[in-house]
C-alpha cells in the first residue's frame, strides 16, 4: 500500500511509510497527575497484553489524526493529537508492521466507545507503562517520553 506524503513527519519516517512494509499509527495517550505524567494502556483483543491504541492510516487524515481516531475507538479518548512523531516500533502479526507513535493529550475518557467490550484500559506512570508492554521498542519509546520537555 502506498501512502500519501504528510508534511508533518520526517523524511526518514516518510521513506518507511511509503514502502511495502505494513504501516500503522499509534497513540501514546497521556495526562498530567499534578506534575507527573501518566500513560493510558489498553489490552489487546486476543491475548490481553498491555499495548497502546494503534491502527491503519485513514485517508485524508494526518498521521496524528489517525492515531487520535484509534485512541477514541480503542480506548474512548477525547483529546489533542500532537504532530510530533515520538519514534517508530515494530511488531509481527505474523508479518512485520511498523508503528509511528504520536502523543495524544487526553482531555476526557468516555464511558461508551466502539471497542469498550473488547478491551480494558489502565492509567500508569511512565516507568510502569514501559515495564508492562511486551514490545521492547515500545517500552523504550514510553520510557523516554517526557511531555514537559516536548512542551506539550
Amino acid at each position: 500500500m502506498r501512502l500519501q506524503k504528510f508534511p508533518s513527519i520526517s523524511e526518514d519516517l516518510q521513506a518507511v511509510l511509503s514502502g511495502d512494509v505494513q504501516s500503522q499509527f499509534g497513540a501514546l495517550c497521556y495526562r498530567w497527575r499534578g506534575k507527573t505524567p501518566e500513560v493510558l494502556l489498553i489490552t489487546s483483543r486476543g491475548a490481553g497484553r498491555w499495548i497502546v491504541p494503534k491502527g491503519w492510516p485513514i485517508r485524508g487524515e494526518t498521521p496524528a489524526g489517525s492515531a487520535l481516531t484509534e485512541a477514541y475507538e480503542e480506548a474512548g479518548v477525547r483529546g489533542i493529537a500532537h504532530p510530533i512523531c515520538l519514534g517508530i516500533y515494530t511488531y509481527a502479526k505474523p508479518e512485520t508492521r511498523v508503528v509511528a507513535l504520536f502523543p495524544i493529550r487526553v482531555k476526557r475518557l468516555l464511558n461508551k466507545y466502539p471497542e469498550m467490550a473488547e478491551r480494558k484500559r489502565k492509567w500508569v506512570g511512565i516507568a510502569r507503562a514501559a515495564e508492562l508492554v511486551d514490545i521492547p521498542e515500545l517500552g523504550e519509546l514510553i520510557q523516554r517520553f517526557d511531555p514537559a520537555r516536548l512542551g506539550i
